[in-house]
């Protein structure tokens, strides 16, 4: 998740010097059915411009953003054309991961709020739009360069080549895991539901929606204004509840909805066209202590089989709960010391090359879970050398090669998708 939350903390910088700054909006460039703004490319160089300590009006640096988003404007068109699509579940675990990060960076969701001036759920609704969009340019790239490749000699030319300049490698492991979520004890779950019946029974017969949703909403965003989720376009909440909020009519009441964060009550205040402004009470199904146990002493249990010579790869693709990286084996992959997360590294750093850890707590987003790494492999700190790191440079050398032809595939795109640029 390198790099997973460089834009939440320019979005909070924007808006710290927008109150002393107007941007005068006006479209730069038309990218086919897509416009790029004045406000959005000045976003963009703001956000340049802090991290490299460079003045955000710089032509030069204006034009690179310029380039930039025309770009993924195209990209996106690309996939339009190649009806190229990712799900709502994609979506929904890249929100909850960024999210996760952005938390993580500044120690609290409570702080994420206060810097942001807004509930986490609110927030999570308006980045939606942006990390979907960037799934999709990431799916084309990724089709495109599936078939790209690098011999055995590119990998010699590239070292020969840049070898006095290739930075020296930090501590670095290559890991796998077995991921599991705590399961909500199913006596909870029922007694939710009977209680969320209750509250839909109470409604349906007069009670006040407003009231009961300050008084018994999970939803920190909405419930202090008495579950108003404000208007919403199609494609913003998950499934189950999207389905259900379009299929109701004007001040219609739902039945009990169950989404992974639990189970709601909604209402449809009006719908215009493909928009709706509605409200909801959620009923969060809580996990009991005996969750989490059973959660950890399956973990255990596998643990015990890996080392008794079961391998960790086939039981990660049977038990593993990370959609990612089940079916690869659990295989995280190489990291390097300064690419893993602080809790995380406490626990891979104790570890010697081969050892399996006890089950870890790990908090993604407003959930959590557990899981048990296998350190596959630990290195200490060199300089590469073409023996000792030829697949790190073989990645090298692939990823320069990818440059190149992505480069020439956006200006052979600029001949096929209308581009006119007006700055």
């Amino acid at each position: 998740m390198k790099q997973i939350i460089r834009w939440m903390l320019v979005w909070h910088f924007i808006q710290s010097v927008a109150l002393s700054q107007t941007v005068v909006d006006r479209i730069v460039a038309v990218v086919d059915k897509e416009i790029i703004t004045e406000s959005e490319l000045h976003d963009r160089a703001m956000y340049a411009a802090m991290q490299n300590h460079t003045d955000p009006t710089n032509a030069a640096l204006r034009k690179q953003i310029l380039d930039g988003l025309i770009t993924e404007k195209l990209i996106l068109a690309q996939a339009a054309i190649d009806s190229v699509q990712v799900t709502d579940e994609e979506v929904n675990r890249a929100v909850e991961q960024r999210v996760a990060a952005f938390v993580r960076q500044v120690g609290s969701e409570q702080r994420v709020e206060q810097m942001y001036g807004k509930p986490v759920n609110i927030i999570k609704r308006e980045i939606r739009s942006d990390i979907k969009n960037q799934l999709l340019v990431d799916r084309v790239r990724q089709q495109r360069e599936a078939t790209l490749s690098v011999t055995k000699r590119e990998v010699e030319d590239f070292y020969k080549a840049y070898k006095d300049s290739l930075p020296p490698v930090p501590e670095d492991f290559e890991l796998s895991h077995i991921y599991i979520v705590p399961k909500p004890d199913s006596s909870l779950e029922a007694k939710t539901r009977q209680f969320a019946q209750t509250l839909l029974d109470s409604l349906r017969t007069g009670a006040d929606f407003s009231t009961f949703a300050k008084r018994y909403s999970a939803d920190p965003g909405s419930a202090a204004t008495g579950g108003d989720l404000g208007w919403e376009k199609r494609g913003v909440f998950v499934h189950d509840f999207e389905e259900t909020v379009f299929r109701l009519k004007d001040g219609d009441i739902s039945d009990i909805v169950k989404t992974q964060f639990g189970f709601h009550i909604i209402q449809l205040l009006e719908r215009r066209g493909e928009s709706v402004h509605a409200r909801h009470i959620l009923l969060r199904i809580e996990k009991g202590p005996a969750s989490d146990s059973t959660a950890v002493q399956q973990l255990r249990a596998l643990r015990e089989r890996a080392l008794k010579g079961e391998s960790f790869a086939t039981l990660a693709s049977k038990y593993s709960e990370d959609e990612d990286t089940k079916s690869i084996g659990g295989d995280l992959g190489e990291l390097t010391a300064d690419q893993l997360q602080a809790d995380f590294a406490t626990q891979v750093k104790s570890l010697k090359e081969g050892e399996i850890s006890e089950p870890i707590r790990t908090v993604v987003g407003s959930s959590y879970g557990y899981h048990i790494i296998w350190v596959r492999k630990r290195m200490a700190p060199h300089t590469m050398t073409l023996d000792g790191d030829f697949h790190r440079l073989e990645q090298l050398a692939l990823y320069m090669k990818k440059n190149k032809s992505n480069a020439e595939w956006i200006e052979e795109l600029k001949k096929s998708i209308y581009v006119d640029i007006r700055l």
